[in-house]
């Protein structure tokens, strides 16, 4: 058996590296969506955004995991004590961590979780992976619903990342100059246009998303999306 130390030592700062990988490649995945709404290709981005939303939602499962190995190290000694179900001061940790740890590639987490269950037993621990009376935490259990996003989350996020790189784009039908400037795009137009007609969209941000973005960009482009952070919580929970 892998002793506690060797568990609690690696696990917080392994969940916090993933949760910084996969922020990081939403960021790449964030710019590839607005670069296709800047050509016209809705469809593709509406997809791509899908598996970002899940992204989003899997790196927020990832940060309540986190929070809850944090709360069982500074309860450590709840963890040491002789009973045979958690003391309530961790249950909802240790419930969390052995129900969602499956649903993580995170290999330090799934050592964690086979101690849990180990000191446990086998009654406590199918108990929680069955959920039985709702021992694992709502805030989790919603976490690991694999669902298709709603069209108005979809278009919250395409909305948010267009604004973010100043790509014109509405989800409103009724507006028909941006799916003009879009068939436009799609139908490779964009090269014939006179200089003066690209000076003029590059004035309106249509051609705001370079191919090298600039170490100033990239500031901006970060703070810009540590802002949206909220709008894009607050949209999940709708």
């Amino acid at each position: 058996m892998i002793p506690w130390n060797s568990a609690k030592a690696k696990v917080i700062q392994r969940l916090r590296t993933l949760q910084q990988k996969k922020e990081a490649q939403a960021k790449v995945s964030r710019r590839d969506i607005a670069t296709l709404l800047e050509r016209g290709k809705v469809e593709t981005a509406r997809i791509k955004v899908e598996s970002l939303i899940n992204e989003d939602i899997h790196v927020e499962l990832l940060e309540l995991l986190e929070l809850y190995c944090e709360l069982l190290l500074a309860r450590f000694g709840l963890l040491d004590q002789n009973a045979r179900e958690p003391d309530p001061a961790v249950n909802e940790g240790v419930c969390s961590v052995i129900y969602a740890a499956p649903r993580t590639e995170l290999k330090e987490l799934h050592v964690l979780r086979d101690i849990l269950m180990h000191k446990y037993g086998r009654e406590f621990s199918v108990g929680v992976m069955e959920n039985r009376d709702n021992r694992v935490s709502d805030r989790v259990t919603r976490k690991l619903v694999v669902d298709t996003p709603s069209k108005e989350l979809v278009d919250g996020y395409l909305r948010e990342i267009a604004r973010g790189y100043g790509v014109p784009w509405s989800s409103d039908p009724s507006e028909p100059v941006d799916s003009e400037k879009e068939k436009a795009v799609e139908d490779g137009s964009r090269e014939n246009k006179s200089p003066d007609e690209n000076t003029e969209r590059g004035e309106k941000g249509v051609d705001s998303l370079p191919s090298a973005p600039t170490p100033k960009k990239v500031e901006e482009e970060e703070d810009t999306f540590d802002a949206l952070a909220k709008r894009f919580a607050e949209l999940k929970k709708r």
